[in-house]
């Protein structure tokens, strides 16, 4: 099923041929995670661009006292260590399925084989990379400007739907604040 949400996905944003869309398409290998699964660990080189097709993951810092947890991916997104990906390279962080998850892989040599061989394909990775960027920046600027409060705020708008399943400390360590801290906030704006 995911690779016709891919194409649908890709469709949105680029005309992408039948052809091209096939070669992409072999590409693809599923892999599926349970909740609490590592996807990838520190140390690890990521060697996939993902699709989520199912379920929801985390980026953390492992630390003795308390994990740091700075990023959240959902359903019908792309996930990937990306500074590990692009320089094949060993990560400083871990990814962690949430839930069950599902997800549908291209790997780094894959993913050169679509640039040389298809018309859009440089166009697809581009796109996939500016998205992964996007959310990166945005993440970045509400550190810099936005009250914790207008953090929760902007992740609960994004996904509310998903937000309600993440345990609060994970939320509690996104936004920068204790889970009591947190669960102040939430009584407060409810």
């Amino acid at each position: 099923m995911a690779p016709e949400q891919i194409k649908k996905h890709f469709q949105q944003l680029v005309d992408i041929s039948e052809e091209d869309w096939q070669f992409f398409a072999s590409k693809l290998t599923k892999a599926s995670f349970k909740k609490k699964d590592a996807i990838l660990r520190t140390g690890q080189v990521e060697n996939h661009l993902s699709f989520i097709e199912q379920g929801m993951v985390r980026f953390f810092i492992p630390e003795e006292t308390k994990d740091l947890t700075f990023a959240f991916a959902f359903e019908n997104n792309f996930v990937s260590a990306y500074d590990s990906f692009l320089t094949q390279t060993p990560c400083a962080y871990n990814i962690e399925a949430l839930s069950d998850t599902i997800l549908w892989q291209v790997s780094f040599d894959q993913l050169q084989e679509i640039y040389a061989k298809t018309t859009v394909g440089n166009t697809i990775g581009r796109l996939a990379s500016e998205d992964l960027f996007l959310k990166k920046s945005a993440r970045e600027l509400s550190l810099l400007n936005d009250t914790v409060e207008e953090r929760y705020l902007k992740l609960f708008s994004e996904r509310p739907e998903l937000i309600q399943k993440i345990p609060l400390k994970y939320l509690a360590s996104y936004i920068g604040i204790t889970p009591q801290a947190l669960s102040r906030i939430r009584k407060r704006i409810s």
